[in-house]
C-alpha cells in the first residue's frame, strides 16, 4: 500500500496477504482524490471519516493530505491493528482509529464531519440503507461530501441527496 501525496507521499506499509480486504489501488485512490479535489480544500484542514477502513488506504491518503482529523471505523480486530500500526508509526495526532462496528458507530455518533467514505463489503445486507443511515444521523456537515464505493449490481442514482450540492451523496463504482 502506497500513499499518493501529501506529506506521506511514498510511504509504504505492507498489507498482510491474510488480509480479507485489500487496500483500494493507486489508480482507484488518485482518480478519487482529483475528483475530490473540486469539492474539499485539504488546505482547509477538513475532518473526516472512512468508515470500513480494511487496510487504512483511504485514511492513510485523507492523513497524508492533511486532514485535521480522521476518524477510521473497522470491525475487525487484525485490519484495525494493522490500521493502529501505521499511525502509530508516523505519529500522527490527526487519526484516530476505532475498532467498532460501523452500524454501532453510527447510532452514537454526535460529531459532523466535511468528508465520509465508506467502502462496505458489497455483500453486507444493510448497504442499500446505508446512505438513508448515514444522511438520517446528521453527520455530515451541510457543505460536507459522502463517497459510497458499491458493486456495478447497486444504484443509488435515484437517492433524494445523490449529487445535491450540498450535503450529497456521491458514489464510486468499483
Amino acid at each position: 500500500m502506497r500513499v499518493i501525496t501529501g506529506k506521506y507521499k511514498g510511504r509504504h506499509f505492507d498489507v498482510p496477504r491474510t488480509f480479507k480486504a485489500r487496500p483500494t489501488t493507486d489508480f482507484a485512490k488518485e482518480n478519487l482524490f482529483n475528483v475530490l479535489g473540486r469539492y474539499l480544500d485539504f488546505e482547509e484542514e477538513p475532518v473526516a471519516l472512512d468508515l470500513f477502513s480494511g487496510t487504512g488506504s483511504i485514511t492513510l491518503e485523507l492523513l497524508s493530505r492533511g486532514c485535521r482529523r480522521v476518524v477510521s471505523v473497522e470491525k475487525d480486530p487484525l485490519h484495525y491493528s494493522f490500521i493502529r500500526s501505521f499511525v502509530d508509526k508516523l505519529h500522527d495526532q490527526a487519526a484516530e482509529p476505532l475498532r467498532a462496528d460501523v452500524f454501532r458507530f453510527l447510532e452514537r455518533c454526535h460529531e459532523q464531519f466535511d468528508f465520509i467514505f465508506a467502502d462496505p463489503p458489497y455483500m453486507l445486507k444493510e448497504l442499500e440503507q446505508l446512505p438513508d443511515i448515514v444522511l438520517s444521523h446528521d453527520l455530515l456537515r451541510p457543505e460536507g461530501l459522502f463517497v459510497l464505493e458499491h458493486g456495478k449490481t447497486q444504484d443509488f442514482s435515484a437517492h433524494p441527496r445523490y449529487g445535491v450540492p450540498h450535503g450529497a451523496l456521491s458514489h464510486m463504482i468499483k
